[in-house]
Order: structure tokens, then sequence, then C-alpha cells
């Protein structure tokens, strides 16, 4: 059953206005970017001449080349995720004790992507600036191919679950938003969760990064320091991603969170769409910074990744050594703490009380925002669009720690009280 942290009313409040605003907001994102200059205010000014039917008419219909582009990419992702070798990697045990196993081919598949991408327009067999020149279609496609996809979902959930980490809390829309299965997959091999989250969600940052970069050295041949920057720093943060791709799936989305619109849809429309808009803005919008400035800006978000990072690998490590690792320098604090799963099951979890996570319980997310700030703040402050990820960003990291705990302490009973003494910040060290 969905779990929620909210009232009622504010759940299902915001799920049917996430349900509502999200795909049109796509859309104006896209347009406010692309056709008015980043300019809220051209857009606002459009609307209030044109009304509802102002958005009908800047909709883009999604094109057949469009629908090549999406399904030529889907599926090279996912003939890479099956067909690459890789190492056999178990995840956390779910709610009902099951151990999903995966194998772990992110890096190669990674480098591939991007080897064959930049190798199509290096022979002039596919230039990249199609795929910005026909973007609004694009996204326009994604939102509607990926509704339907949600719907399958839903609908798999009910008739055909890949695990017993599936089914109904009663309520269609909170089924159809929070998705029925933890772990769907078609077939024994083929994860939907990962294919959405990082295989084609993941994998579009960095594809349409470089494609941005491309695009705009072609308009105006040369690349602003900028977008350089931006793109750089980008390209190390998805990059972090595929080499930690292991670690992703004990987190939130893949181990706790179920396959609906929330993480489905989002991954396959909300992150190439909205994840890489600094970068979409920077293609009409180039800014010189100045060679001091720019390497300012790149070594900070180089190293807020590499904190991020090395949060993120800390953690893992602990695990991974059943608590037996050091951490910086020292034998690590923890908490023995027991649960219960579903089927009964009483089981045991170290919490890690020491390092970066004796600093707060979700510390990580601390450098995460700083990064996204980095490879936003070189398109400077002419238009606050274009840092909405940012904004966005956290908002969603702060929502997620707070269900994290709710979750924890749901879950783990007196040790959570006991860790939360220990570690008494949530988020924000010495604040929050």
């Amino acid at each position: 059953m969905a779990e929620t942290v909210h009232s009622p009313i504010v759940t299902y409040a915001s799920m049917l206005s996430l349900l509502a605003v999200c795909p049109p907001f796509v859309i104006l994102l896209w347009y406010t970017m692309v056709h008015q200059d980043g300019s809220v205010t051209k857009t606002s000014n459009y609307f209030w001449e044109n009304g509802v039917q102002g958005l009908i008419n800047i909709w883009p219909r999604p094109t057949m080349i469009a629908w090549k582009i999406i399904f030529c990419y889907g599926a090279f992702e996912a003939a890479l995720q099956l067909l690459l070798p890789g190492k056999r990697v178990e995840g956390p045990i779910s709610p009902a004790g099951n151990k999903p196993v995966y194998k772990a081919n992110g890096v190669a598949a990674y480098f591939v992507t991007l080897a064959t991408y930049l190798g199509l327009w290096w022979f002039g067999i596919f230039n990249p600036s199609i795929v910005y020149d026909h973007l609004g279609e694009i996204f326009s496609a994604l939102i509607f191919g990926s509704l339907i996809f949600c719907v399958l979902l839903y609908i798999k959930g009910h008739v055909a679950p890949s695990s017993s980490d599936s089914g109904s809390c009663g309520n269609l829309i909170i089924d159809f938003y929070w998705g029925m299965e933890l772990y769907p997959r078609i077939g024994k091999n083929f994860d939907i969760k990962v294919f959405t989250n990082c295989r084609f969600g993941m994998m579009s940052w960095a594809v349409l990064a470089v494609t941005y970069c491309i695009k705009q050295y072609e308009m105006n041949g040369k690349l602003s320091d900028s977008m350089l920057v931006n793109t750089i720093l980008m390209l190390v943060y998805v990059t972090k991603f595929f080499w930690w791709e292991a670690g992703y799936w004990n987190t939130m989305d893949i181990a706790h969170d179920r396959a609906g619109f929330y993480i489905c849809w989002g991954c396959l429309v909300w992150v190439p769409s909205v994840y890489t808009s600094p970068g979409m803005y920077l293609v009409n919008h180039p800014v010189e910074l100045g060679t001091q400035l720019a390497i300012y800006i790149l070594i900070a978000g180089v190293l807020c990744i590499y904190i991020n990072y090395d949060c993120d690998r800390q953690r893992q490590e602990f695990r991974r050594t059943n608590g037996k690792c050091t951490v910086w320098g020292r034998a690590p604090s923890k908490i023995v703490a027991s649960y219960t799963t579903t089927s009964g099951e009483t089981k045991t979890s170290l919490l890690l009380t020491s390092g970066w996570w004796g600093l707060a319980r979700h510390f990580h997310y601390v450098p995460e925002i700083l990064s996204a700030f980095f490879w936003t703040v070189p398109a400077l402050f002419d238009n606050f669009l274009a840092y909405f990820y940012v904004i966005f960003l956290t908002i969603l990291l702060f929502d997620r720690a707070k269900r994290d705990d709710d979750r924890c302490r749901s879950k783990y009973g007196k040790y959570w009280k006991l860790y939360c003494e220990k570690v008494k910040y949530r988020i924000i060290p010495g604040i929050y």
C-alpha cells in the first residue's frame, strides 16, 4: 500500500495538481526558454493576450521525426541495458523480503552512448542540432507517450506483477501516481525502473547537454565559456551517477518508490526537459564569464559533485563491509537497528552516524543542490527561469528527506529515535 506523509487532502491535491500541471509546464518551459528569451514576463503577456487558446497554439504536435528519434534512442538504450556485460549486483531487501538482482553495466552504456552520438555527428551521419530543432515536438511526444506507458504499468501491476512487492491501495489515482509495483520487469532480466530512471532519463541528460553544446557551436562558430562550464559540470555529474549506479539502486527512488507517474513519467519527461534546462537556455544566450570566473565556478562545481559522490561512497562502503571499514580514518560510529518485513521476518540494518552522515541525516543533498547552482550560475541572473531546476531540486530533496525520515521512523521505531538523537539535523548542519 502507498504511504503518504502529508494529510489526505494535501496528498490528493498535490497528486492531482502535479498530474494536471506538469505536462503543460514542460511545454511552457521549452517555449519560454527557446522562443521568449527565457522571459517569464514575455510568456505571461502572450497568455494575457491569447488565454488558453495561446497554450493550444504553442503546443507542438508530435511529428514522425520526433517519434523516430525517441524510438531509436530508447531501443538503443534498451539494447545496451540487455546486451552489455556487467557485474551481478544485489539490491537491498525489499519490504516483502525480496532481493532484486541487477546487471551493473551503466558505465559501459554511458560511454558507448556518448561515443556513438558524437561519432554520428563527427562523421556526418546524424546532426544533433536536429534534436534541438525538434525539441518541442520531442517533449510533446514524450509527454503523451509516457502517460500511455504509465497506464500500461498500472495495468501490468494489476494483471501481471513481477514480484510480491506490488499491490493496490484501492485508490486508482494513488495507484497510478505512486505506482503498483516496486520492481516491474519484462521477462527476468529487463528491469523497467533501471531503464526509465537510468538508461532513458539520466542518459538523456548527458545526451541533451552535448546536444545544446553542439547547437550553440554550430550557430555561433564557437562555444561560450558559460556553455562549456555548464556542459562539463553536467557531464561530470552524470558520469558520477553512472559510476555510482549500483549505489543508486539502494536509494529511495528504486528501493522504496514504486513505478508510477511520479517516478517513471518524471524520469522519461521531467528529467530531459527540466534537468537540462540551464543548457537549453544558454544555447541562445551565450555569456562570456572570463577565464578566471569560469575556472572558479568549474572548480566549485566539481568539488560539490565530488563531496556528493563521497557521501554516497562512504555509506555504500559502510554497508558493503557491514560496518567493518574506516570513515575519515576512524572506525565508524553506528547504530544496529532491527526491523520486521511485511512477511514477518526480523532483519537488521546498520545506521551510520559518523563521517558525512554524522553531520546531518541527508547532508548529501547540500552538495547536490550546490552542484546544480554552479552549473546554472554561468547563465548569470538576467532571467530567473534558468534557475527553475535549482529551485525545483531544493523542494524535491527537502520533501524527499521528510518522506525518508517518516518511512524510517515507521520502519525502525525506537532505533530511528535514537539515530535522530545522535544525528540531530535533517539536511543542513546546525540549521535544519
